[in-house]
């Protein structure tokens, strides 16, 4: 029986592959107000603008490959059982070999209907008005947007109560429900965090071993742990 070795990965795994992160500019998503472009308000405010905005991240992240990182994660998959919980919205951990992936806040390179948030749909094209489901209702982003329900939590908790082995990467802990699920995992197993700007993490019990570094370079760390 291999051990469950759950990861929490945030932006920060991916932003060695060039994808930015709002968090590090001031609130700004690429230059865009996250409240704009990334909430239920800001879609009915400018659907428009709302779509450009997530046509210009799909083009980008088609350009973009996995780095080391999400590379060794796909590579431990040969000693443990990993299942990768992520807040990221890019493919890279899929991309790079990963077979277990949970995206708490949706997919860029999908999309759905307004009306129907079961009605999902591959997509690497631009989205544009226009497009629509087969009741004729308009599709959108399949992004979880700030002030929406996350429909993968409940899934999460129970991935991360079975952990043998947690592993967070690149997140601030900021966002929640997300930053919680650390809180799940049981109390005897070790927790390892990588992120080159660690916040405190006062309320857990377990032996945590923080790495102040990025994803790759903790990843490689950890990876020599865990051969052991």
């Amino acid at each position: 029986m291999k051990k469950k070795l759950v990861v929490l990965t945030g932006a920060g795994i991916s932003a060695e592959s060039g994808i930015k992160t709002f968090r590090d500019a001031d609130g700004l998503w690429e230059g865009h107000n996250v409240m704009d472009v990334a909430t239920p308000e800001g879609w009915h405010k400018n659907h428009e603008l709302v779509l450009d905005f997530y046509n210009q991240r799909r083009k980008q992240l088609l350009e973009v490959q996995p780095n080391l990182g999400h590379q060794i994660l796909a590579e431990l998959e040969k000693d443990f059982e990993v299942s990768i919980i992520t807040q990221n919205v890019d493919n890279l951990h899929t991309k790079a070999g990963s077979s277990n992936v949970l995206h708490l806040h949706g997919e860029l390179l999908k999309v759905r209907s307004i009306a129907n948030r079961n009605y999902i749909l591959d997509w690497e094209t631009d989205l544009n008005s226009g497009d629509i489901d087969d009741k004729g209702n308009q599709l959108r982003p399949h992004i979880v947007w700030f002030g929406e329900e996350v429909p993968a939590l409940e899934e999460a908790v129970t991935i991360v109560e079975k952990a043998d082995i947690l592993i967070i990467i690149g997140t601030s802990l900021q966002v929640y429900p997300a930053a919680g699920l650390m809180n799940f995992a049981k109390p005897s197993i070790p927790v390892f965090y990588i992120d080159p700007k660690p916040v405190p993490i006062y309320d857990l019990p377990n032996d945590i071993k923080i790495i102040a570094t990025t994803g790759s370079k903790g990843m490689k760390i950890i990876q020599k742990i865990l051969k052991k």
